[in-house]
Parts: structure tokens; sequence; C-alpha cells
């Protein structure tokens, strides 16, 4: 029996191995910092990274796993489930085509046709210029007034292939 003392054992917390930027990695780290507190903490923090660095790098979700004790498995389960988190750089501007079964109805098919065709791009893509991302959504809550779209966040009802020439003339102005 020995009589040294108890060796003390002190945690070491290790920070995953990120490829982000120094600037991202500290808006990820100082938005879970701020965020970590509130109950169900993910979505609020997968939010304002996003809203922050305009998607949710894949080199973020490790990070924000380890900040927030939650597995890798957890954060990148939530980023996949949600359509609205970008997981690779958009354009200068984000264009979501609803294609929930109302918009169907009132033709959102041919309005997906004519964009993908207009824009040169599928979903998840980004114009040559790297004006526009292309993004799906099921739902924008606007189904009276369908096929509807949201482009940057402002939401547009009724548009037609006429329309949609409009909007998108419009936004690469705004560019």
């Amino acid at each position: 029996m020995s009589d040294a003392a108890p060796r003390r054992v002190i945690p070491i917390k290790v920070e995953p191995l990120s490829t982000l930027s120094t600037a991202a990695r500290s808006t990820v780290l100082d938005i879970c910092a701020r965020l970590e507190s509130l109950p169900g903490a993910l979505l609020p923090v997968l939010h304002a990274v996003q809203e922050s660095l305009r998607y949710v790098p894949k080199d973020a979700v490790p990070l924000i796993a380890h900040e927030l004790n939650l597995s890798i498995a957890e954060v990148h389960g939530v980023v996949t489930f949600y359509h609205y988190f970008l997981q690779e750089r958009p354009g200068r501007h984000v264009m979501h085509i609803c294609r929930a079964e109302a918009c169907q109805a009132l033709g959102s098919v041919a309005l997906e046709a004519h964009a993908k065709a207009r824009l040169g791009v599928d979903y998840h893509g980004t114009t040559r210029d790297g004006a526009i991302t292309l993004e799906p959504v099921y739902c924008l809550g606007n189904c009276a007034l369908g096929p509807s779209l949201m482009i940057d966040q402002r939401l547009h009802g009724r548009v037609t292939p006429e329309r949609f020439d409009a909007l998108l003339a419009h936004s690469r102005e705004a560019t």
C-alpha cells in the first residue's frame, strides 16, 4: 500500500478541429456562449449562426455540438432536417419556392420549371454570377395566394412566370 496522495484529475475540454476562419469560429463561439442557457438552445443557436454567417458551415456543427454538450449527430440531424438551414455559402440572394400541395395545385410546378430554366440551376444551386441561390421550401404559409416564393425573407404570392422574371430582375439590380 502506498502512502502517496491520490492523483488529482484535471478535466481538459478539447475543442474539435475546424477549418472555419478565425472570424467565423469566433462568431459561432460567441453565439453559443450567449444562447447556451436557453432551454432548447440548439435551434436559436443555429438560427443566429445562419443569420450572422448566412449559412451553417459544416465545420460549425462539431463546434456547436461541443459548446452545447450535444452529439455531432444531434446537431447535424437538426441542420439537415430543417430545409431552412443552408449548409453551403449562398448567393447574394436566396430564393425559396414553395413545393407544398396547395401551391402545386395553383401552379408551382410550372413556376419551379421556369425558375430552374431561367436561373440555369437546380435546387440548392447558385447562379454562375453568385447572385441567386435556389432552395425548395415545403410551406410558406401563404396557401391562398400560391404559388408563392420568398426572396431574402420577403414573401411573394400569386407568382406567375412573368412575375418571377420581374422579381428576378429586381433582385439582380439590388445586388
